[in-house]
């Protein structure tokens, strides 16, 4: 277990929440749900208990959309800026926190790949990619 405190907002900082206690998992989703709603190859989720989570301020702007045909999936949004934000999974057993929402280094790694079945065919790992500091002049 890993116990901590962590903090995340949005984008346009008006939403803002916290995570305590046990973060215990940590995953790339490859699903097209994911990518659709990221914008992105992959989604960098956090899993908690719902009692480890709580929002800061800011809830009155959360947005969420709930597709009826799935079994977990969900989303949430600020309404202002429109960044991802935590979502309640449809059993109730967890809030999934999109990584990228968080001020403060979760104690805990990505640690598993998962629906890589649906992989956008484009992806390419990160090491396979050329590096740079800053945007590069060419």
């Amino acid at each position: 277990m890993n116990n901590q405190s962590s903090k995340g907002s949005c984008l346009c900082g008006d939403v803002h929440y916290e995570l305590t206690g046990n973060l215990g998992i940590f995953q790339y989703c490859h699903c097209s749900r994911c990518r659709k709603f990221t914008g992105s190859a992959h989604a960098s989720n956090l899993l908690v208990s719902p009692d480890q989570f709580r929002w800061v301020s800011g809830e009155s702007l959360v947005g969420s959309y709930s597709p009826k045909e799935t079994k977990h999936f969900a989303t949430a949004f600020c309404k202002q800026c429109g960044s991802s934000l935590p979502w309640h999974a449809k059993s109730g057993k967890a809030v999934v926190v999109p990584a990228g929402t968080l001020d403060t280094t979760p104690s805990i790694n990505p640690f598993q790949n998962i629906f890589c079945s649906s992989k956008a065919s484009w992806y390419k790992a990160p090491n396979e990619l050329s590096e740079y500091n800053e945007l590069p002049s060419k």
